[in-house]
């Protein structure tokens, strides 16, 4: 772990296993604790191909954020970020356009204090706490604001938080509700997890997220048909929800047993 990641982490409490650290470890990272490993290993004794989702989830957004840039989107509102890691939005966002703009958000402490100690500190970069099921507030956040401007098109980026809200909080309402924040040519990027070839998994997964997060409802299965709810109001892009291997891959040898990994995809524009 770095200087600026021990900086970043060691006010919090690292007893307990915390989701963006547990994505880290699944990811190779070394921001993450013996607490969130012993929490990643049981996923992974469920579903061993869970490390492999979350690099695909990785892959796919480098492919989307390139895919969106190149179609001229210079804005990028990035929901439920995560920690930080190699090739973050900023990052490919601005190897096809220089000036992209980002703002980084997440409802997780961790993620916010790890993001102002190793993200850009600049006018086009912004890390702030914010939680996909207050959208209103989101969008009126005045860091938010400083480097979003709503009346042009932005990308809408959301690869990791829609499969812990549960219906109870009515996440479709929330994207709807940023789709209506947001000016025609936006775009709406996500990534969720499906239980469509893995049904009987499914409760084991959840049981480990609830512990995770100490919320009894935090965890909710849901399959492809249900994801596609969330682009109500959008036009898909080719080749629409797939499995994430499946969307645009970079050779198509990759898409590959694209069923094993069990989380779909996909890109929708506002018309």
């Amino acid at each position: 772990m770095t200087g600026a990641s021990r900086r970043a982490l060691g006010a919090f409490d690292t007893t307990r296993p915390n989701i963006a650290r547990i994505n880290d470890y699944f990811l190779g990272g070394k921001d993450n604790f013996a607490v969130d490993r012993h929490a990643a290993e049981e996923l992974l004794a469920i579903a061993p191909e869970i490390r492999a989702i979350a690099a695909e989830t990785r892959s796919f957004l480098g492919r989307a954020v390139r895919f969106l840039a190149g179609q001229g989107i210079r804005q990028f509102l990035d929901i439920g970020s995560g920690l930080p890691t190699l090739q973050n939005t900023h990052e490919v966002a601005r190897s096809v356009l220089p000036d992209a703009r980002v703002v980084y958000v997440d409802n997780d402490p961790v993620v916010i204090s790890h993001g102002h100690a190793v993200l850009p500190s600049d006018e086009r970069t912004a890390v702030v706490e914010g939680d996909i099921r207050n959208p209103r507030e989101l969008v009126e956040d005045p860091g938010v604001r400083r480097v979003i401007d709503f009346e042009e098109p932005v990308a809408v980026l959301i690869f990791g938080a829609l499969h812990v809200v549960p219906n109870a909080d009515d996440p479709f309402r929330c994207v709807a509700a940023l789709r209506d924040a947001t000016a025609p040519g936006s775009h709406l990027a996500l990534s969720h997890l499906v239980f469509d070839t893995r049904p009987e998994i499914a409760r084991h997964i959840e049981e480990v997220y609830r512990a995770v997060l100490h919320r009894p409802e935090a965890h909710t299965a849901r399959n492809r048909e249900d994801v596609l709810r969330f682009f109500d109001g959008f036009e898909l892009v080719d080749p629409g929800l797939v499995w994430l291997r499946q969307w645009r891959p970079d050779h198509p040898l990759h898409a590959r047993a694209a069923e094993k990994i069990w989380k779909v995809g996909g890109v929708g524009r506002k018309p």
